[in-house]
């Protein structure tokens, strides 16, 4: 919500500097709102409907294979992304 303010006001500031520099040009932001999620806890009926049974792990066909896959997929992406990091730093570090 405060990044949402912030955007707004930056973009209200943006929009009067440009206006005071051009007025020959008529530039601006034009953005349609964003749709309000009524209600306290974050969803409303008609824009959200949550399946009863969508955490059924048990239930879920080749589950096995899948939860493996997915396991290490995740251990994957944890363990190739540091070391893809450090020898793209060590590249930038040996060439400058």
């Amino acid at each position: 919500m405060a990044f949402n303010n912030g955007l707004r006001s930056a973009a209200k500031l943006f929009a009067s500097s440009e206006s005071s520099l051009s007025k020959s040009v008529s530039r601006g932001f034009h953005s349609t709102g964003m749709k309000r999620m009524g209600g306290g806890h974050g969803h409303d009926e008609p824009y959200y409907l949550h399946a009863k049974h969508m955490y059924n792990l048990d239930r879920m066909k080749h589950q096995k294979l899948k939860m493996s896959l997915a396991v290490f997929t995740a251990f994957s992406i944890g363990v190739a992304v540091p070391v893809y990091a450090v020898i793209f730093q060590q590249k930038k570090t040996a060439s400058g």
